[in-house]
């Protein structure tokens, strides 16, 4: 799908020198996926402590 965007160029021009990337294409979908991916592991770290846990769990059986 073409888009037409108004992206910042340092911020660009920035992204293609640290992620070592040849395309702004290829700069831009990397950056998406990583947006993606930190907005949902945020999600998953909002849900730690609001399951309740087993008491009789006993994790130590599980090294042996």
């Amino acid at each position: 799908m073409a888009t037409n965007l108004s992206i910042d160029p340092e911020l660009l021009e920035e992204a293609l020198k640290v992620g070592g990337f040849s395309t702004k294409k290829d700069t831009v979908n990397q950056a998406l996926k990583e947006f993606i991916q930190r907005r949902k592991q945020q999600e998953i770290i909002e849900l730690f402590g609001n399951f309740p846990c087993d008491e009789d769990y006993d994790y130590k059986k599980g090294r042996k």
